[in-house]
């Protein structure tokens, strides 16, 4: 197979620097365009990075010349696909351009998820999603838009979606601590994390609980239906690089047994990928840690290359007569870059490439 030509949008952040370092290695994938905007335009990309995943810049890009993000760039470079890590604010315009033009695009931004005809992915839990995107072409695009999950809730929805088939979920109630990294290269400032926890992040429990219900609806008359569960979320930042943990309390519809929750979380039988042999999908997505202080960030973060969600302290609920449980993702890779990557793996094994 002819490797697929792609391009990173916002390729100096925290997410495009993880993008450009997945990317380089990958098998069925050739990083062919790197944007940014301001100065750095048009300097070498070894140059101008502020290299955060390693102790060097890789070598093959030290050279390559950092383009302007703009559509006729894009075009230009004649990439079949981009991955967009813009700013909400910045996404919007240029990636529904860039899909009207005949470009797929993987975004993280928070503009247009929730579009009846957008996919808003967390592959193991919802890859029949992706249908959504022949929708489209109602719009007249020859391209596609595909949206990445809050990486909170890739990590909760991946939690919950083996409870979920198992037992059914009625109400989720679910307490977050999330890394710094989570707000980018420059989003917390030293001053305000360090010897502290920070109570809040703006917009990210809304994030959270809308987004959920939407990634673990079913695809019904070519939309998705929400999931009929109440979810509340309280969400934290917490003084660690990488890594969220988050705290979940689980009502279920079906009266619940430890022992057939880890079996339901160990073989993750509704697993929606599993015979697809993605080269970024891991074997495990889901690892079950039965010793009574795991998971925790510095240890198990990069389990299966970060893209497995670590579970433990798996226990009975009696307030809520239900279960309750610990979660832990990498957010910059099972949470954000490695479930991109998935979901153009996914769009390759499909044809989907215009």
């Amino acid at each position: 197979m002819d490797k697929v030509k792609v391009g990173i949008l916002g390729a100096t952040g925290l997410v495009g620097q993880k993008l450009v370092q997945l990317l380089l290695k990958h098998p069925w994938f050739e990083l062919e365009l790197l944007t940014a905007s301001g100065k750095v335009v048009g300097k070498k990309y070894g140059e101008i990075v502020k290299w955060l995943q390693g102790p060097f810049t890789p070598l093959e890009l030290n050279e390559l010349i950092v383009k302007n993000t703009d559509l006729d760039v894009v075009r230009e470079s004649k990439v079949e696909l981009v991955f967009s890590a813009l700013p909400s604010n910045d996404a919007l315009s240029i990636e529904v351009e860039l899909a009207k033009r005949g470009v797929i695009v993987i975004s993280s931004s928070d503009a247009m998820k929730f579009e009846e005809d957008i996919p808003l992915l967390n592959l193991e839990v919802n890859a029949d999603h992706v249908e959504l995107i022949k929708l489209q072409y109602r719009r007249g695009w020859r391209g596609a838009l595909l949206k990445i999950p809050n990486c909170t809730a890739v990590i909760l929805t991946l939690a919950l979606k083996p409870i979920m088939d198992e037992f059914g979920l009625k109400k989720v109630i679910v307490s977050t601590m999330q890394s710094i990294s989570g707000a980018g290269l420059t989003g917390v400032p030293s001053i305000d994390i360090i010897d502290n926890i920070i109570p809040y992040i703006e917009g990210e429990e809304e994030r959270v609980e809308k987004e959920s219900v939407k990634i673990l609806g079913s695809l019904e008359s070519q939309a998705v239906k929400p999931a009929d569960i109440a979810i509340s979320a309280s969400c934290h930042r917490v003084p660690v690089i990488e890594g969220h943990l988050e705290a979940i309390f689980i009502e279920t519809i079906e009266e619940p047994s430890v022992e057939r929750a880890l079996e339901a979380l160990e073989e993750f039988k509704g697993n929606k990928i599993r015979a697809l042999n993605l080269p970024t999908a891991p074997e495990k997505p889901i690892i079950v840690r039965r010793e009574l202080d795991r998971p925790q960030p510095r240890l198990d973060r990069y389990i299966n290359d970060g893209m497995s969600v670590v579970i433990g302290r798996l226990r009975v609920d009696k307030a809520l007569r239900g279960l309750k449980l610990i979660a832990l993702g990498n957010n910059l890779i099972r949470g954000t870059v490695g479930t991109g990557i998935l979901i153009a793996e996914l769009l390759t094994v499909k044809g989907f490439y215009l």
